[in-house]
């Protein structure tokens, strides 16, 4: 179904640091590294999550209603996401914590306001 999902960033270097740190905790790499576009994942054939700065070259922006869930292995692996995105320079959008039930889940904006959630089933 998804084989990728693509955020805008406004300082591709930046951006790539922080998802290099973060994704660091989920085993993920660099799959794809180009001057507009890096993606990560744990092998090229299943999904991944890229950067990119916008092809229209106007500013990105972080869409509103936009999120992108990444999967966690279990509550410590969503923990330690969120304390790293917020260490380097994430906003809070909602600490770990369980929701509906057994969705174990944190809720951050990145470097360039992109909501970015992670999750597992508690």
């Amino acid at each position: 179904m998804l084989a990728y999902t693509t955020v805008g960033t406004n300082d591709i270097a930046k951006a790539g640091a922080f998802y290099d740190a973060l994704f660091s905790i989920m085993d993920a790499r660099r799959i794809l590294d180009f001057p507009r576009m890096v993606s990560w994942g744990n092998n090229p054939q299943a999904p991944m999550f890229a950067i990119a700065t916008p092809y229209d070259e106007k500013p990105a922006t972080a869409g509103n209603g936009t999120m992108i869930a990444l999967a966690a292995a279990n509550p410590d692996q969503v923990k330690a996401l969120y304390a790293k995105a917020i260490e380097l320079g994430a906003t809070d959008e909602g600490e770990p914590g369980v929701r509906m039930e057994a969705y174990y889940c944190a809720y951050f904006r990145d470097l360039d306001g992109n909501k970015i959630n992670c999750f597992c089933m508690a």
